[in-house]
């Protein structure tokens, strides 16, 4: 039988354990008994080291607008020099995604999201698949879980779509979220250039090696007893190289690891969130930074994001830039993407800057 490049990612992301569905279990109170939800109790969340709200800290406002004018661009690119070397975090406005591409998505993704979950099932894991509608990161029915479901799929290149894991359902979920990945390929690659050329390399030359995109669609349910106690995603850094997400409902739970504390982040409307992965600080040999974030649950309302993940295509090397490094050292070693994502994956969970630690030199 020919094997085809689907089977070949199999083998690369391979899947996780199945559990029970958590919008499902948030729904049915009877079910949700005391021995099931220690299983979501994060003893860690008892220590409080989260920012206050009012902190006069902000993450910084890229405008892409600004970028994208070649009269006015110096100060806004500084900004965003800035953004990916003390930060690693930003909010991109007017990004130039149509408000009608965005918006559609979002009815959709809240419209898959309302239908019955042998409805949503029909899009769910297959065994040893990462892709589809389940959960992430579960390797034993000991470890602490995520409060929450998510919908995993390969979007980019168009010829990784494999749409027996699209739903269906609502009718133009498809359209929307193609229409949606296009669009957000197209940024990412324009800010990858920026970012490029504020490193004095080739525009291009960190662009061209990021051919993937995945998307994570997460779904935080309420919990009003216990909330504090749990995690929607743990702490973590993204294995990628440059993440987008969009809030797709007004309902905040982001927070970033700042100066050893979290800072919640409060979308601006209409924005992106971007934030730099491991992958990026280790092309960049650590100029810029991967942060970790993690995802808070909200007592009374759900919580929908749509992280678009670009990455390194799986041929291509990630490793120190020779053109960054000069006569300087490399800080970690260099890997194929193949092999970067079937060390990340092998880790079976999310935690910490862990792709960073692992090809560390000199850990």
């Amino acid at each position: 039988m020919e094997t085809t490049e689907a089977d070949e990612r199999l083998k690369i992301f391979g899947g996780c354990m199945k559990t029970r569905n958590v919008q499902a279990l948030a729904a049915d109170h009877n079910a949700l008994t005391a021995d099931i939800l220690e299983r979501y109790i994060r003893p860690e969340m008892a220590v409080d080291d989260v920012l206050l709200d009012n902190c006069s800290e902000e993450i910084p406002v890229i405008d892409m607008s600004t970028l994208m004018d070649e009269v006015s661009r110096e100060e806004e690119a500084s900004k965003l020099k800035f953004a990916c070397e003390d930060w690693g975090f930003f909010q991109l406005v007017n990004h130039g995604v149509p408000e009608k591409v965005i918006e559609e998505l979002k009815e959709d993704l809240m419209g898959f999201y309302d239908l019955p979950l042998e409805k949503r099932e029909e899009v769910a894991q297959l065994p040893g698949d990462l892709e589809g509608y389940g959960q992430a990161f579960i390797a034993s029915e000991e470890q602490k879980l995520d409060w929450a479901d998510m919908l995993y799929l390969f979007t980019q290149p168009p010829h990784f779509r494999n749409y027996k894991h699209w739903p269906s359902q609502p009718p133009s979920f498809r359209d929307s979220l193609e229409n949606y990945s296009n669009a957000t390929y197209k940024v990412a690659h324009s800010i990858l250039g920026f970012m490029a050329t504020n490193l004095g390399i080739k525009r291009e030359t960190i662009s061209e090696i990021h051919g993937s995109q995945t998307v994570r669609i997460n779904y935080y349910p309420p919990c009003a007893n216990g909330h504090d106690k749990m995690i929607g995603l743990s702490p973590h850094s993204d294995g990628c190289g440059l993440t987008l997400l969009l809030q797709v409902n007004p309902v905040s739970g982001l927070q970033i690891r700042r100066n050893g504390k979290w800072l919640p982040i409060v979308p601006l409307p209409g924005a992106l969130i971007v934030n730099i992965g491991d992958a990026l600080e280790i092309l960049t040999n650590g100029r810029y930074k991967s942060i970790e974030h993690r995802a808070v649950i909200n007592a009374k309302e759900e919580r929908i994001s749509i992280a678009a993940l670009h990455s390194p295509s799986f041929e291509k090397t990630v490793g120190p830039l020779a053109e960054i490094v000069g006569e300087g050292t490399p800080l970690f070693k260099s890997v194929t993407m193949t092999e970067y994502t079937k060390l990340f994956f092998s880790q079976k969970k999310l935690y910490g800057k862990k792709m960073v630690q692992l090809l560390k030199l000199n850990p």
